[in-house]
């Protein structure tokens, strides 16, 4: 293991039934939607992988599931030096390579230098999986400024520096594979997760248009939904209960899945096909349920994770 410092009204015809039982089939037919780059694979077999948020949850799984398939070295980033060593561990018992590096995303001046580090020691760098994030679930109107301010530099700026780096030294190489873990409340919002589902939703924005404009680079950018997931922060939400959650790695295998396929947005589990075909097709519908399930006024939520939902 080597370790790293860094400091209008209609109504419903025959045709439109047809489309929307087309439109279901699809939804609950496939595991990852919408796009797919190509006939070439990815092949991870030999690659060099960066994992950001890779001590625990949705990235360490991701990282795991890597090292099972094949790749050469995997770069495991979070705050917690302690929990990386450990996930390490278990990487290099697989006979993969395994850097750690404990690195604050949201000080750009820090990343830039770590960045420079690991591409002249490990480089090239032939996929990045932006896994980091942290979340705060409180009614909006008890949101206070620091948590919004530290949702958005964690969920999107630290996203943003990491992936611009990453990006100019890919097109540099002309590969690269960029993944950025979003989430089911990108594409479906939901009451008290505010600020964390603005993130989401701006995350999948930003994948958009990097997919089109790196296109011509040989680079691809791949968004991955996950839907609620059963890590540390799940133990104490207090919101859609109903729901069952996924494992991180349940989410992981379709993750690998999706890279396989070469599909763009790798969207997890039945549940997420279903929350978004009903708010395709019955959107008044899914308001209903979200209110249904809405936290009681006199139960205030104020919780912080750097989990996935």
């Amino acid at each position: 293991m080597c370790v790293l410092a860094a400091d209008g009204e209609c109504s419903v015809n025959t045709e439109v039934k047809t489309e929307a039982k087309r439109e279901i089939k699809q939804l609950l037919s496939t595991v990852a939607v919408d796009i797919e780059f190509g006939d070439e694979s990815m092949n991870i077999q030999g690659k060099v992988a960066l994992i950001t948020g890779a001590s625990r949850g949705i990235g360490r799984a991701i990282a795991l599931q890597l090292a099972q398939q094949g790749a050469k070295r995997l770069i495991l980033i979070a705050r917690d030096r302690q929990k990386l060593a450990e996930v390490a561990q278990e990487i290099e018992r697989m006979g993969v390579e395994a850097t750690i590096m404990s690195l604050d995303l949201t000080k750009p001046a820090i990343v830039n230098i770590a960045v420079a580090q690991l591409w002249r020691s490990y480089g090239p760098i032939h996929l990045l999986v932006n896994c980091a994030g942290v979340a705060y679930q409180c009614s909006f109107l008890q949101s206070k400024l620091p948590q919004v301010q530290e949702e958005l530099s964690v969920n999107l700026l630290g996203m943003y520096t990491l992936t611009s780096l990453m990006a100019r030294r890919m097109v540099s190489q002309r590969e690269g594979t960029i993944v950025n873990v979003s989430s089911l409340m990108g594409k479906v919002a939901a009451p008290t997760m505010a600020t964390y589902s603005a993130t989401k939703f701006a995350i999948l924005g930003f994948t958009q248009a990097l997919r089109r404009e790196l296109a011509e680079h040989n680079i691809r950018v791949v968004a991955l939904l996950p839907t609620l997931t059963d890590t540390d922060m799940v133990r104490d939400l207090k919101l859609f209960r109903w729901v069952v959650p996924m494992t991180p790695e349940q989410v992981a295998l379709v993750f690998i899945r999706g890279l396989q396929k070469n599909q763009a947005e790798i969207l997890v589990g039945w549940q997420s096909h279903l929350a978004i075909w009903c708010q395709r097709l019955f959107p008044e519908l899914l308001e209903m349920i979200l209110h249904i399930f809405y936290p009681k006024k006199s139960s205030p939520i104020t919780y912080r994770t750097s989990g996935e939902l």
